[in-house]
């Protein structure tokens, strides 16, 4: 996740840079699929959820000991998503266990479910944020969705929030069918006073993958990023509580760092590309993990193929800390990447960028990452040619061994 207003910030009041993060610093922020039954039918949905029961699913006592796990081994964060999290049948005794155990519970929802005394319950067990997803105003939002009236319902779980005092964020992935929405969600915030914007870049998994061919042109990326930068700039100057964050495209830093390089003077851009340096780009594999509906650990939520071990025989913890030889690489700095952005000036910036985008292209996930939008020249490439053009790959996609290393 990129925060794109923190960082902002860090042009108008700068502060110290903190210690980089890390190889060793592996308790990740969790992101648990509790479930993949789901009362929308979503277009992009990475999990390809639908409203039915799926077999395998955690048990309630295997849940509870992945969670007495988790809490033991200290991560500093836990956000429960689907599918629809509200959907399975021990979500709150989940819930309220979680928040004993972690510093930082958020919960990833479609919103239509808090209302009433559903919208009671998650304010009693006191998650610090909930994150509820929308793609647009209305009719388009209730397209992506596959279910009418889905957006008055992801508004009215909106308004619950807010009015039981809980720190609530929209949550909106672009492609080249919502792009104009962008304006319209952002003055929705305005209107409901929502805390956080959190724009998803599409990635190639689940339906995501499927819909591939939806994926924002590059130059609606960069009127995306244009005018969150603007509206990131207006807010730490003049005091906007909205805050603006970005994710699964991590080449959003570099494009904010040669935006800035246009307005402000060598030491503060220094003392900028300090911070984003610090931070380090795409955190797969290290600042963050997924755990999913069966169990399967995966460097993220996107890398459902690559599967870490499972938390119905072994503890997270032990997963995670493992010798796992694909954690190995993503935790490299640099890693081993190819093409553009190997050959990139900016990888200690966004560290490579979303790798599963990479391998669900080409079959190999250190290859140049297609969704990077910034031109040679923006990156200090200097080899002649446009970037690479590749045919989706049809092969077998994982073999640690032999493909990725």
């Amino acid at each position: 996740m990129f925060r794109l207003s923190e960082y902002m910030h860090q042009l108008v009041a700068p502060t110290p840079v903190s210690r980089p993060r890390g190889a060793d610093a592996v308790k990740p922020v969790v992101i648990w699929n509790l479930t993949r039954r789901c009362n929308l039918r979503c277009r992009h949905c990475y999990t390809v959820s639908a409203d039915v029961d799926f077999p395998g699913e955690l048990s309630h006592d295997q849940a509870m000991a992945t969670l007495n796990d988790l809490g033991e081994f200290g991560i500093p964060a836990l956000i429960l998503s689907g599918g629809e999290p509200l959907d399975r049948f021990d979500f709150f005794d989940l819930a309220r266990a979680a928040r004993a155990r972690v510093r930082m519970l958020a919960l990833s929802t479609n919103g239509t479910r808090i209302h009433g005394e559903n919208a009671d319950r998650v304010a009693d067990i006191g998650f610090d944020y909930v994150g509820i997803s929308i793609d647009g105003i209305g009719a388009t939002n209730d397209w992506f969705r596959g279910v009418d009236g889905a957006f008055n319902d992801a508004v009215r779980g909106v308004r619950a929030c807010k009015a039981r005092g809980i720190k609530v964020g929209l949550r909106f992935t672009l492609t080249r069918d919502n792009a104009d929405q962008l304006p319209h969600l952002l003055q929705l915030c305005d209107d409901e006073g929502v805390d956080k914007f959190y724009l998803s870049h599409l990635v190639y998994a689940g339906r995501g993958d499927k819909n591939r061919g939806e994926d924002a042109v590059h130059a609606h990326t960069r009127m995306a990023l244009d005018e969150l930068i603007d509206r990131a700039w207006v807010a730490a100057t003049e005091g906007m509580p909205l805050d603006i964050v970005t994710g699964n495209n991590d080449a959003d830093a570099v494009y904010l760092l040669r935006w800035a390089e246009r307005h402000f003077d060598a030491a503060r851009v220094a003392h900028l590309r300090d911070h984003l340096e610090a931070w380090g780009g795409n955190a797969s594999g290290l600042g963050v993990a997924n755990i999913d509906t069966l169990g399967r650990v995966h460097p993220d939520t996107y890398w459902s193929d690559y599967t870490v071990g499972n938390v119905k025989t072994a503890n997270f913890s032990d997963l995670w800390t493992g010798d796992d030889p694909m954690l190995a690489q993503l935790r490299r700095r640099p890693r081993p990447l190819k093409g553009r952005c190997g050959e990139c000036a900016f990888k200690s910036v966004c560290g490579g960028n979303t790798r599963i985008r990479a391998l669900q292209l080409t079959g190999d996930p250190w290859a140049e990452d297609p969704a990077c939008y910034l031109s040679n020249d923006e990156i200090g490439v200097t080899a002649a040619g446009d970037r690479l053009t590749v045919t989706p790959f049809k092969g077998k996609r994982h073999d640690p061994v032999h493909r990725f290393h």
